[in-house]
């Protein structure tokens, strides 16, 4: 009888593999690349990269004149356009001591909770796609489709609105904005509604989120993670609530909280949070005052004193804040950002460990990052 040669495959040691992950990946969200050491289907470490676009924002506002720099902050975040530009003007005329009058506020207010649903719509959409899920994006690419043809009616815009002004708004607002956004919100409800039915408790979701990348409150805290990555974990911090700007202390909203800071609180704290927006705007709507929009500055160059300053906002991504300084001239001296999606991210690798290659789209995408954002 021959006798059969040792197996070497058998024998062989462990090894692991280095295994890229984007920055070409669809399930990356942006070309974000990950660098995943894998032994078998466990991923045993990890390095993020987030240096693809080089987008240079924070020092192209330097060159910039400061009603100009808006159009940076559009393209920064191009998922909440709105937020951005709310949380810039309101950095300058902080410095300027400007009054801003009640019905911009509003406006802004509505038109910042409408991109927020917009925002966690998309969010929904890949988050089901990437759990496998086809249909609900359906329902939310409908909805936010809705809500972004109200926004091309008062801005001229899908994207990139460039809208809002230091000192107010561009111009106001469509005579029949109030009954617009109210049919929209009636639509988006439904649209929200449906997808929520149809993914949240379904059972291969459930079992692709739950349990998945758990974050403790304490973890949480220590990794900077702000918005609902944070609050998914238990911890009760909501800028809008904790720290109210704008006409915010005038509505009645409650913030979702998750309980085990898993994947699946991550999501599920968004589905949540457009319900939550929903009741907001419905508000301000209600008590939306007439009145001019238009800022009292006029078209002059602005000047704002020398001095610096900082600002934050609940971005749907979490807390945005912007450091200004002037020296006085028509352009800023320097502007930095604190943005939340690459302060989230800095939470990936500790997510990452000790998890299956199958999981880590799940992980990712229920950080929903904004890469303009990261790498700007």
């Amino acid at each position: 009888m021959t006798q059969m040669p040792d197996n070497p495959v058998a024998n062989a040691e462990p090894v692991e593999m280095l295994l890229n992950m984007g920055p070409q990946h669809p399930s990356t969200h942006g070309v974000f690349r990950m660098v995943l050491w894998v032994d078998g289907e466990k991923i045993v470490d990890v390095v993020p990269h987030i240096g693809y676009l080089h987008r240079g924002s924070e020092k192209l506002c330097e060159g910039e004149q400061y009603n100009q720099v808006i159009t940076l902050f559009d393209r920064m975040d191009y998922i909440a356009n709105f937020n951005n530009e709310h949380l810039y003007c309101r950095a300058v005329e902080k410095l300027m001591g400007l009054e801003v009058s009640e019905r911009s506020e509003y406006i802004r207010v509505i038109l910042c909770e409408l991109n927020r649903i917009a925002s966690h719509m998309l969010f929904i959409a890949t988050m089901g796609l990437d759990a496998g899920a086809m249909t609900p994006s359906m329902f939310c690419f409908r909805g936010r489709e809705r809500i972004q043809g109200l926004f091309e009616s008062v801005s001229g815009a899908r994207m990139m609105h460039n809208y809002f002004r230091i000192g107010g708004l561009k111009e106001d607002v469509p005579e029949d904005f109030v009954q617009q956004v109210r049919e929209v919100l009636d639509l988006v409800k439904k649209d929200t509604e449906e997808s929520d039915k149809l993914l949240s408790f379904n059972e291969i979701f459930l079992a692709r989120l739950k349990n998945i990348a758990v974050m403790t409150a304490e973890d949480a805290i220590d990794y900077g993670l702000t918005g609902p990555c944070l609050r998914a974990s238990g911890v009760d911090y909501d800028v809008r609530k904790a720290a109210p700007y704008s006409v915010y202390d005038r509505f009645d909203f409650d913030v979702p909280i998750g309980l085990d800071g898993d994947c699946w609180d991550r999501y599920y704290l968004r589905v949540q949070e457009v319900y939550q927006s929903i009741r907001i705007v419905e508000q301000a709507l209600d008590q939306l005052p007439e009145g001019d929009v238009t800022s009292s500055l006029g078209r002059r160059l602005l000047r704002p004193p020398a001095g610096e300053v900082y600002v934050r906002a609940e971005n749907p991504r979490g807390e945005l804040g912007v450091y200004l300084v002037s020296d006085g001239t028509d352009k800023p001296y320097r502007i930095k950002v604190r943005p939340p999606s690459f302060c989230n991210l800095s939470a990936l690798r500790h997510m990452l460990r000790d998890s299956w290659i199958a999981d880590s789209v799940v992980i990712l995408g229920a950080l929903d990052i904004v890469l303009g954002e990261v790498d700007r």
